[in-house]
């Protein structure tokens, strides 16, 4: 736990240098030294500020990031301030590129994930996306969110964290100068929505040909630029006044409300309906993914897969079957609960986007409707099994299987809850 109560914000903009770490780190240390930030400060610097995006090497440069987490870590406790930029880093098999603050008592253990990708460039074909993440507790009293780059986009990446009490929005970024309008009028939002300080560290000089932009800032609650550097390195540190943030929450509070404004019965929805509605987000870019069940009894093991499934694009469609075809695959007995009672469930889990009732042996005809990207199913079908997967493959989508992570069935309890009765 950092000791100090966070006086001063602050960031370092650098050229990062491709592939070298020892570099960038240095340049690290000498930008501190001749800072010589006051203990107390937040130090953002830019994102993938070690490596740059050197895809080619970075399964090789994550080895090197958990020795240099020790070392930032020394390093912020020497100066008494937090610092936090994104680094590539794996789990398992498996590249993300993650936030880290260092400075906090433990090398590797307090991070935020980036959930935005830029297809743009290349990033989903090297990285994965982190979950959605908590706010990162520097002391007890200061609380910041984080977010990387094209999360910026995005504003429900932040929002969440600060409803969770955070006052201070970090971010770490290789956001081009062809955009810099954006960046600058995004992050204002971000500090105006949220009535939060804003310190933003991005990287200047130039990737693969591209020139990025700098223009680093750190932004009051109200939108005011306390601020902003130019193209070139540079590095700023100053005092923030936070009864500014807490006379402007105590005036209106924009943070604190979190209606749920949602009906969750409205996702319950006809063919004809889900067919226009999935036509129109697809106008949009969104990936549908389809995947069906009778789901009688929900369980862990249902929520775990339709998590996972929701994962795959950015609409879920869940074809439920009716209690006409549960029956005639299960037996007169099923299901336990009617076709409207498992629907309303369901749709109440937030992962699923839609939910569909169908009759038919199989869902081939939902499937052919609907012309899903993503069609998912469990890891027990071998893909030449599975209802559609020809057809949403020679249409250019994908099929994913995945594994149940529980051994509970639906079957298996009620055959536990017949026992226990008798």
């Amino acid at each position: 736990m950092f000791e100090k109560s966070v006086s001063h914000l602050g960031f370092l903009q650098f050229d990062i240098q491709a592939g070298d770490i020892s570099s960038n780190l240095a340049l690290v240390k000498k930008c501190l030294k001749e800072q010589a930030p006051p203990p107390g400060s937040l130090i953002a610097l830019p994102e993938m500020w070690a490596t740059g995006f050197v895809y080619e090497q970075l399964n090789r440069l994550s080895a090197e990031i958990p020795p240099l987490l020790v070392e930032m870590e020394e390093l912020a406790r020497s100066h008494g301030v937090v610092l936090a930029g994104s680094l590539p880093m794996k789990e398992g098999d498996s590249l993300y590129n993650k936030l880290f603050f260092s400075g906090l008592g433990s090398p590797e253990a307090h991070w935020i994930a980036k959930q935005h990708l830029f297809s743009f460039w290349q990033e989903d074909q090297w990285f994965c996306t982190g979950d959605r993440p908590s706010p990162i507790d520097l002391n007890g009293e200061d609380i910041v969110a984080g977010f990387i780059c094209y999360d910026l986009r995005f504003p429900d990446t932040v929002r969440p964290q600060c409803c969770q009490g955070a006052t201070i929005i970090l971010m770490s970024a290789e956001w081009p100068l062809a955009r810099i309008e954006h960046w600058k009028v995004l992050l204002r939002a971000r500090a105006i929505e949220n009535q939060a300080f804003v310190v933003a560290s991005n990287a200047c000089g130039r990737w693969d040909g591209l020139k990025l932009g700098g223009h680093s800032l750190i932004v009051a609650p109200d939108g005011e630029i306390l601020a902003e550097a130019g193209e070139a390195a540079e590095s700023v540190v100053l005092p923030i006044n936070k009864e500014v943030q807490k006379e402007l929450r105590q005036r209106f509070n924009s943070v604190a409300p979190s209606p749920w404004a949602t009906d969750d019965a409205k996702k319950l929805m006809s063919i004809d309906d889900l067919v226009d509605d999935v036509v129109s987000r697809k106008k949009t870019g969104q990936k549908i993914v389809f995947t069906n069940g009778c789901f009688d009894i929900l369980h862990a093991g249902h929520v775990d897969y339709l998590q996972k499934a929701r994962r795959h694009g950015d609409f879920l469609v869940l074809g439920l079957n009716d209690d006409q075809s549960i029956r005639s695959i299960k037996g007169p007995e099923r299901p336990v609960n009617n076709e409207q009672q498992r629907a309303r469930v369901l749709a109440a889990i937030g992962c699923v986007d839609a939910v569909v009732l169908f009759g038919d042996d199989t869902p081939l005809n939902l499937i052919t409707s609907i012309r899903p990207d993503v069609l998912v199913k469990g890891a027990d079908w071998e893909e030449s099994e599975i209802v559609g997967a020809k057809e949403v493959k020679a249409d250019g989508g994908r099929v994913e299987r995945i594994a149940f992570v529980s051994d509970t069935s639906t079957t298996g309890m009620i055959n536990k809850i017949k026992s226990t009765d008798s």
